[in-house]
């Protein structure tokens, strides 16, 4: 079977690699993953609506949001893989089809167990899926000088999502209810995008990609550790990491509604958390092309552990502000990291499904953090001991990447010896007896 990421009309010439038309690729990209991010965050503002409409506790009230993520987690694999076959529009055409249907179905389930699967099966698994790992697969290889930043700003969307969702749905079901808003969800994603898929026609350049017998031109490194052990262990990290994460991305607006801050503010930190992981992701990106992604992925994930531990004391609306302000900008740079290892260690004819398969690790761990950290606030009636559940599964996160960096005799940033530092110094040559 050929090497596929796109089924074209016409290939694309040898010099577009960075190219002009790469970076236009790159916004529509951008723009569909920011769209179908809607599965990612209406559940998280819709948690307490979903408590008080079906009479459930909170650990139960997360399960639509852990049922998306459940349902993107298998989804990012199969639509890899469809995407290593058939090209990157097909399955981003399957995912809007499915986000339509599944938030038009929502829109009339009385049903709980009804509504999980929606959330699983359609708006998580066929839905969202499609414009997430694929697209971030999809534009590595278009890139190689700016691979960091581009792969960043592709998974950017999910975050800008975040940023324009959260508040648009708390409008509308403020104003019209929950089945209009669901359908108006429905109209928008049929109908917005498919068109950027226009974008996406031409098949990627040769020099990104692998040819038989030999690896891309773009290169790959040696893996610190064999390639299979390299995937668990990333597989491993993102559950790890995004356990964590999902404390406050998940919980927050339950949380300021326990704190009687209520829940518009709520989702105005949500809004702020993502907004700034925004610029939080690009400028890892940036620095990611610069230090390299291992390095990259133990400041930020770093960061973030830092950040999870200023909740604890943080309960007033303030300090809320400034501290998922904060975890905006330390968290944002994880997840692209694992797309760009990807890239940097595994052929790219399968960075599809390898891409799809760490990234659903992030997604299962943000399902397993949404109910787990559920259920510890149902057991304490507090979340001061799920935002310390989150920092211990930050320490994984962190232990797996120092192991790698060990392994890899740190690669990515030379530590010059002092002895050689002082042998290149203008000045040491005048001195008498210098080095000797």
């Amino acid at each position: 079977m050929a090497n596929t990421v796109d089924m074209a009309s016409r290939p694309a010439k040898a010099n577009e690699v960075d190219s002009a038309y790469a970076w236009w690729r790159l916004v529509a990209s951008m723009a569909m993953s920011s769209i179908g991010g809607v599965g990612l965050w209406s559940s998280v503002v819709l948690l307490t609506e979903v408590e008080k409409h079906f009479d459930v506790d909170r650990g139960t009230a997360s399960l639509p949001y852990t049922a998306v993520m459940i349902g993107i987690m298998l989804g990012n694999v199969f639509m890899g893989r469809l995407a290593d076959r058939f090209g990157v529009i097909t399955p981003v055409l399957i995912g809007s089809v499915a986000l339509s249907a599944g938030y038009a179905a929502a829109a009339f389930t009385t049903n709980l167990w009804l509504l999980l699967f929606i959330q699983g099966a359609l708006i998580g698994g066929l839905g969202t899926s499609s414009t997430f790992g694929p697209l971030i697969a999809a534009i590595s290889h278009w890139f190689i000088r700016h691979r960091g930043i581009a792969v960043a700003l592709v998974a950017s969307g999910s975050y800008v999502a975040g940023t324009i969702w959260p508040p648009i749905v708390e409008f509308l079901v403020d104003k019209l209810g929950w089945r209009d808003t669901h359908l108006i969800i429905a109209a928008i994603c049929i109908v917005t995008i498919p068109p950027f898929t226009l974008a996406l026609r031409r098949k990627p350049p040769e020099e990104a990609m692998d040819t038989p017998g030999q690896p891309s031109r773009g290169g790959r490194k040696p893996s610190p550790v064999s390639l299979p052990l390299l995937q668990a262990l990333l597989f491993i990290a993102g559950i790890a990491c995004c356990v964590a994460m999902s404390m406050p991305q998940v919980h927050i607006v339950a949380y300021c509604v326990d704190l009687d801050l209520g829940k518009a503010r709520g989702a105005e930190m949500l809004s702020i958390m993502l907004g700034l992981g925004v610029i939080s992701r690009i400028g890892f990106g940036m620095l990611m092309d610069r230090i390299g992604a291992l390095w990259t992925l133990l400041l930020s994930s770093s960061l973030q552990a830092l950040s999870l531990l200023l909740y604890v004391p943080a309960d007033g609306l303030y300090s809320l502000y400034l501290v998922s302000a904060l975890f905006g900008l330390f968290q944002g740079g994880i997840v692209p990291t694992y797309a760009v290892i990807i890239r940097d260690y595994f052929p790219a004819s399968q960075a599809g499904t390898r891409v799809g398969l760490v990234l659903s690790a992030t997604m299962g761990g943000m399902a397993i953090g949404a109910w787990l950290n559920g259920e510890i606030y149902d057991l304490t009636l507090s979340y001061t001991a799920a935002f310390l559940n989150g920092f211990a599964w930050n320490l994984i996160n962190m232990a797996i990447v120092v192991l790698l960096l060990w392994r890899g005799r740190l690669p990515g940033i030379a530590i010059p010896r002092p002895r050689r530092l002082l042998a290149e110094a203008p000045l040491v040559g005048r001195w008498p007896g210098a080095l000797q």
